[in-house]
């Protein structure tokens, strides 16, 4: 079946433009020091409230089974409209510290709506090549992450509010698309009741299981990765006495790997998901494991590395989404995507907690070291044999 041209282009960027909410709280984390009076502790608090919103959205979605049983279109608007909403909020007057984590909480619990919502939207229209597609998807929410670094670089107005006004009218804009020319998908197969017990039946499943417990240990690295990047970058600073751009290149390391994404799609046709997954999951954990020695690199050669290292992070994300929707049967195919989020969300907090735990008590060059038990253990899971 030849699907529309317009069907892939309008769920990249819808996603694209929804998924910029994730990190604009972090890009605009010095201001949001300022007005509420907490210290360099709000990094963490920021996007680990994103990250538990997340994690209680997409397990709620998951047990209620909305993607299968209700409009995958419909949801992602109202999740989209609502965690704008949320967004909007930052910018409030008299904004406290209990507001602002309640709601990044909300931000993030909406998006619960709309990043494995639109990966159950491609998996409805795309029964072949479902890993090429997730590979442009993934992309899109990549370097919507990165996006409000990019405005916050770039100084709009010198006035932090642009950051977060340009990332919620982006989101409404993106959902509003989604619902008006994404409709139902011709592999879309509804589940017309609730299963209580379709989590636990999935992990039964052996190919299931182990893309699961893959993405997991991928889990543990992305997202700390990407929160402490701004981290790494002011490190190299003090150590090597430069004066890099933080916004800038924290744009950059995460962006491209939205490029990665979209080449280890097209990989994924010659080699399969699985192998794709692998050697991503490889590359990061030994830049884990050298990270100590980047920050005594050159200028360029500790650029590229960590771009180099922010590419292969990411690369493996689609594909471990591919596993675990052509693992799951299809009446429950959003309900595994959106189970396996929750849990992979709830080992980043983890993760970057650590982190946040260690920047006080070891040298900071050290603590990427702690990323690498994620690669190290996933690796051990996708190569385990199928019994």
């Amino acid at each position: 079946m030849k699907l529309k041209p317009h069907i892939l282009p309008t769920i990249i960027v819808s996603q694209f433009a929804c998924t910029s909410l994730w990190f604009a709280g972090n890009a605009v984390v010095d201001e949001l020091t300022t007005r509420t009076g907490l210290g360099t502790e709000i990094i963490g608090y920021v996007l680990s409230s994103v990250q538990l919103g997340f994690i209680i959205g997409t397990l709620t979605f998951a047990i209620l089974m909305v993607a299968d049983r209700f409009s995958p279109s419909k949801v992602f608007m109202i999740c989209a409209f609502l965690a704008a909403l949320c967004n909007y909020t930052l910018l409030v007057d008299n904004l406290t510290s209990s507001i602002l984590l309640v709601v990044r909480f909300g931000t993030g619990f909406f998006l619960a709506g709309i990043y494995p919502i639109g990966m159950k939207i491609a998996a409805d229209y795309y029964e072949k090549g479902l890993g090429k597609a997730l590979g442009y998807l993934v992309g899109a929410l990549v370097i919507g992450t990165a996006f409000p670094y990019l405005i916050d670089w770039l100084q709009l107005g010198s006035n932090y509010t642009m950051v977060i006004k340009t990332t919620s009218a982006l989101a409404i804009i993106g959902g509003f698309a989604m619902w008006l020319l994404v409709p139902h998908g011709p592999y879309r197969k509804p589940s017309i009741r609730l299963q209580i017990q379709a989590g636990p039946s999935l992990f039964k499943i052996t190919e299931f299981r182990i893309a699961a417990f893959g993405y997991f240990g991928h889990m543990w690295e992305l997202y700390a990765f990407w929160a402490f990047t701004p981290l790494a970058l002011a490190t190299y600073n003090s150590v090597q006495h430069k004066e890099l751009p933080i916004s800038l290149w924290t744009f950059v390391i995460i962006a491209v790997g939205g490029v990665s994404c979209v080449i280890g799609g097209y990989f994924s046709l010659l080699v399969t998901s699985k192998k794709v997954a692998i050697v991503s999951l490889l590359i990061s954990g030994m830049f884990c494991l050298i990270s100590p020695l980047l920050f005594y690199f050159p200028l360029v050669v500790f650029l590229i590395s960590w771009c180099l290292w922010g590419m292969a992070v990411i690369a493996d994300s689609p594909q471990f989404s591919t596993l675990v929707a052509d693992s799951a049967p299809a009446t429950l195919k959003g309900t595994g995507i959106t189970l396996v989020n929750s849990m992979g969300f709830a080992i980043s907090v983890v993760s970057i907690q650590l982190l946040l735990f260690m920047i006080d008590r070891i040298d900071a060059t050290f603590i990427f070291m702690l990323l690498g038990i994620g690669p190290i253990l996933g690796l051990i899971g996708l190569t385990k044999k199928s019994s």
